[in-house]
């Protein structure tokens, strides 16, 4: 059974950064399309980034694109979530997210496996 495990959340300032990460055991990491979502309180849970299985090409949200990377390193079965120039309105509960042989989706209906999440809060 594949198991995720978020980390790395906290508490940070406005401008701040922080780097989630996601280690991945009970499956072979290269063969799965990983992805981050978020879940604000009385919000659904939106898409944040997501990197194919190859590694070939990763796709952001536009509410983080350009402050955020998405990277993996299949040898420790770690993703991560590297997040700059943190806002208030990123403030929510981060979900890694899996899918075998992922190609990029954006959907979270396409994930078969999913961590606990790990709360990121931003004050301003």
């Amino acid at each position: 059974q594949v198991q995720l495990v978020e980390s790395g959340g906290g508490l940070v300032q406005a401008g701040g950064s922080l780097r989630l990460s996601c280690v991945v055991s009970g499956g072979t990491l290269s063969n799965y399309g990983m992805a981050w979502f978020r879940q604000a309180p009385g919000k659904e849970r939106e898409f944040v980034a997501t990197i194919t299985w190859s590694s070939s090409t990763t796709y952001y949200a536009t509410s983080v694109k350009g402050r955020s990377t998405i990277s993996r390193d299949n040898a420790k079965n770690t993703v991560y979530l590297q997040m700059n120039s943190l806002k208030p309105e990123d403030t929510a509960v981060y979900y890694c997210a899996a899918e075998m042989w992922g190609a990029g989706s954006t959907t979270s209906q396409r994930y078969d496996y999913w961590g606990q999440g790990t709360q990121v809060t931003v004050s301003s």
